[in-house]
């Protein structure tokens, strides 16, 4: 790994400690008590935001790319127009693709409540394509990386069972789990991509995590221009499976 690369990826490392620290509010979301598949909820979460799991303005008729994450999905911090998925949809019409992207990013969520409610955010209607971006609460709180293995691969297991593409994006977890923890984390999204042999974004704040400059104040979610650039992570591992 390149002496910048792994600069900027331990300055990123010790930022999710430290918002770790502040925020260990985080709230796992509760499972659906009935058979209906379970829906994002903001009020559980401190820090969901309005932007959380909102639908596409575009044609219904056009087929969906679903962005289904966490709050670096969700587009924390951000107003609507600065969001990523905000800014893929505009790349989309820029380059003549006709789809329509789908935010169904709930802030806060680990990958157990991404399980929990990936058959709702399938539901949106001619899903394609679905960007997975979960991990990085399951890091924060420690979670076991059996756990974040099995949540990961049911939440693929459904989407591929319905013919949707899954592009898997990977996360890092804070350097005060341990070496052997981080490792572990690391390497599930490897196996994870390979295993089901789905497009893979090693690391999907690459060029934004521990940049100053990228960050909004608390060191770990992107600003404005940050989100530029995870955008243009997102969209190289994405235009390959769209078709005009």
């Amino acid at each position: 790994m390149p002496l910048h690369h792994r600069n900027f990826k331990s300055r990123f490392c010790h930022a999710l400690t430290a918002f770790l620290l502040a925020f260990l509010s985080f709230g796992c979301q509760q499972a659906s008590p009935s058979n209906e598949p379970a829906r994002p909820s903001a009020a559980s979460n401190p820090l969901a935001t309005p932007a959380t799991a909102t639908i596409s303005t575009k044609s219904e008729d056009l087929p969906a790319i679903v962005a289904f994450g966490d709050s670096l999905t969700a587009g924390y911090g951000l107003s609507s127009e600065d969001s990523y998925t905000t800014l893929l949809q505009r790349k989309l019409d820029e380059n003549n693709y006709r789809y329509r992207v789908v935010n169904a990013g709930v802030s806060g969520d680990t990958s157990a409540g991404g399980a929990r409610r990936v058959d709702w955010a399938l539901q949106s209607g001619n899903v394609k394509v679905l960007i997975l971006e979960l991990g990085g609460n399951d890091g924060l709180r420690g979670l076991p990386v059996t756990e974040l293995r099995k949540n990961l691969s049911q939440i693929i297991e459904r989407a591929q069972a319905k013919g949707v593409k899954v592009i898997l994006a990977g996360m890092e977890a804070p350097p005060n789990m341990g070496a052997e923890y981080t490792r572990e984390f690391r390497q599930t999204f490897r196996d994870l991509a390979k295993q089901y042999q789905t497009p893979f974004i090693p690391f999907v704040l690459e060029g934004v995590g521990g940049r100053i400059e990228y960050n909004q104040p608390d060191g770990i979610h992107p600003n404005a221009d940050g989100e530029k650039i995870m955008t243009e992570t997102v969209w190289k591992a994405l235009e390959p499976l769209l078709e005009k």
